[in-house]
């Protein structure tokens, strides 16, 4: 869609766009433009088989009881509250764990029961 509104953009300045990988096809004429029409209901075609697939691998992975998602740090976590236990700031706690500090707030208020 950006692609053939830029063409058009550039047609209404009297700008001729060549597209060299398509053997230097004018997109502003009547040939370009039905060929960048199909190009992009087949790009359209192919983002939906896509979505498609990626929701059925998504409902697939689920009935067979995948856990889906960022995985549980449980070692981060218990070394976060462990430090966090001996009253060291959440600073002192990234920097003694070599981590950062958005990770050190993530797991602070998490408890060990992740």
């Amino acid at each position: 869609m950006d692609v053939r509104e830029t063409v058009e953009s550039l047609a209404r300045e009297n700008i001729k766009v060549h597209c060299l990988a398509l053997g230097c096809v004018d997109l502003t004429s009547a040939p370009g433009k039905m060929t960048m029409q199909i190009l992009s209901a087949v790009a359209e075609f192919e983002r939906d088989l896509l979505v498609e697939r990626t929701q059925a691998g998504l409902r697939r992975a689920k009935a067979d009881g995948q856990k889906l998602g960022r995985p549980l740090a449980v070692k981060t976590n218990a070394d976060v509250q462990r430090l966090k236990e001996k009253d060291l700031t959440q600073s002192a706690v990234a920097a003694e764990l070599g981590i950062g500090i958005a990770t050190v707030k993530r797991h602070w208020n998490k408890g060990y029961d992740v």
